[in-house]
């Protein structure tokens, strides 16, 4: 048995989160569901235009990840911040949820400082963030031990961190020494304009070294370049051993083994939809690396989105394998 059942790799960041209006959006140039990319001026200038505000540590593979630590999994994350106090407050929350994080924090007189994701919930529950990556945009082969990638039964990539100069040599370096011991490796392409972005680098990626694939609808059609849902489908599950693909309330597709699978999403109250794809990958992850098959993995992912859209923040705040047992999955 290895050490981890899964190691995430991603941007360590903490989540601000503020409910607002459709019109502010517009006012301040902000697209609606997605993620945009701003310096730290403009993160300070939003920061000073929102209403109140609530700070959560986030991160999408670090929510995976959390995910996987509350349902009991061994995991530790690989991603970089500040020893300033959102710094410490994200090593704080991911160390007390249970994963191990030994990522060197950036000395506390570095230029850059940790970063952080304005995230805008209007009232239909979508979220808009806004992100300045801070020290975790300085990922480096360095930061990437690879006795810590072989002891992984899985390594989970977030595809946001293609954003960054030396992102992509820490991947591959990640990826050799995973593979290498015999472990698999799961990327989430996290936004269709992260895709456009780096599509031919995600598509190498995704053809030679991915095992499990995870997307959403908007993400898997832009990564195949095409208009129908189907195609798609189809064309990811050529390029990789198993799709995972959510589709908002129409719950998640899962192809493997020349077989698919439907898992309906559960009815819920949306509050803020921060955080559902990261959440259901770790539930799923979970569920394939304790024995459980492709379509319960499915369901538990389902389920554990559905319990994170429910409450501001990207972290799950009920007992995850009191609901699973509760409907039935374990």
């Amino acid at each position: 048995m290895k050490k981890f059942q899964v190691v995430g790799i991603g941007n360590a960041m903490v989540d601000v989160l503020s409910h607002a209006e459709e019109a502010f959006l517009e006012t301040n140039g902000i697209g609606k569901g997605i993620m945009q990319l701003i310096d730290m001026e403009r993160a300070v200038t939003l920061y000073d235009r929102i209403g109140p505000a609530k700070e959560i540590s986030g991160g999408s593979a670090a929510n995976t990840i959390a995910g996987i630590a509350a349902l009991g999994g061994r995991t530790a994350y690989v991603g970089k911040v500040k020893d300033d106090q959102l710094g410490r407050i994200f090593a704080h929350d991911l160390r007390a949820q249970g994963a191990v994080y030994e990522t060197a924090l950036a000395p506390a007189d570095s230029e850059q400082e940790t970063g952080r994701c304005i995230v805008l919930v209007t009232p239909d529950g979508e979220r808009s963030m806004n992100t300045y990556l801070g020290w975790s945009e300085f990922l480096t082969p360095a930061d990437i031990d690879e006795a810590q990638m072989a002891e992984a039964d899985w390594i989970y990539l977030e595809g946001y961190r293609f954003d960054g100069p030396e992102s992509h040599a820490a991947f591959a370096k990640a990826i050799r020494a995973c593979k290498g011991a015999g472990g698999r490796v799961s990327v989430t392409l996290s936004d269709p304009f992260c895709v456009e972005r780096h599509r031919d680098a995600f598509r190498k990626m995704i053809h030679d070294d991915v095992d499990l694939l995870f997307a959403n609808r908007a993400e898997i059609m832009s990564m195949y370049q095409t208009d129908d849902f189907e195609t798609a489908l189809q064309a990811a599950a050529a390029d990789v051993a198993i799709v995972a693909c959510t589709e908002s309330e129409k719950g998640a597709h899962i192809l493997a083994e020349g077989q698919r699978w439907h898992a309906p999403a559960y009815p819920t109250r949306i509050v803020d939809a921060t955080g559902a794809g990261d959440l259901f990958a770790g539930a799923f992850l979970w569920g394939l690396t304790n024995g459980h098959g492709y379509e319960m993995a499915g369901r538990m992912g389902c389920l554990a989105a559905s319990e994170v859209i429910s409450h501001i923040g990207a972290r799950p705040e009920a007992d995850l394998k009191e609901m699973f047992r509760s409907h039935g999955l374990i």
